[in-house]
């Protein structure tokens, strides 16, 4: 089953139970989604359409967990935690369509390899190739951590 169809069997159940916090995030990023396809379509040149891939609607997931996670830390700073706790349960329920994360290790093979197949340390190099690889499945600031100590060596 493909994103948007669990995205669509997750919507029902959340209106037959009555999650409002479920049914807003999905909403929100059935809507991310919508703006990605229509964004692909362009009408005066029918050649330009390009379909959307599951990659593209990772991203999108990937985008919508970032914002939340923004959220969190701006309305923890303000003071408001019953909004940072909204923001947090609909986290939750975004993170369920993303991948398993990697682990600290799993990253540090991938940046390992990747310094190993580029033959060179270059922190910008390596960094750009790693989080092509991590993509979907590690939070880029750790990727950033890790390729920062390997490089520094």
């Amino acid at each position: 089953m493909g994103l948007v169809e669990q995205l669509n069997a997750d919507l029902k159940e959340a209106l037959r139970n009555k999650e409002a916090t479920r049914l807003s995030a999905i909403r929100m990023l059935k809507a991310a989604i919508t703006q990605l396809e229509y964004t692909r379509t362009d009408a005066k040149n029918p050649d330009y359409n390009e379909p959307v891939s599951e990659n593209d609607l990772l991203r999108v997931v990937e985008n919508q967990i970032k914002q939340r996670r923004e959220a969190i830390e701006l309305y923890t700073r303000g003071n408001r935690p019953d909004l940072a706790a909204n923001e947090q349960a609909e986290l939750e329920a975004l993170s369920k369509y993303m991948p398993p994360p990697m682990t600290r290790q799993e990253i540090r093979a991938v940046a390992q390899q990747v310094i190993d197949e580029l033959g060179t340390r270059e922190f910008p190099k390596v960094m750009k190739e790693a989080a092509a690889r991590t993509r979907g499945r590690a939070d880029g600031k750790l990727v950033n951590e890790v390729v920062k100590e390997l490089t520094a060596n």
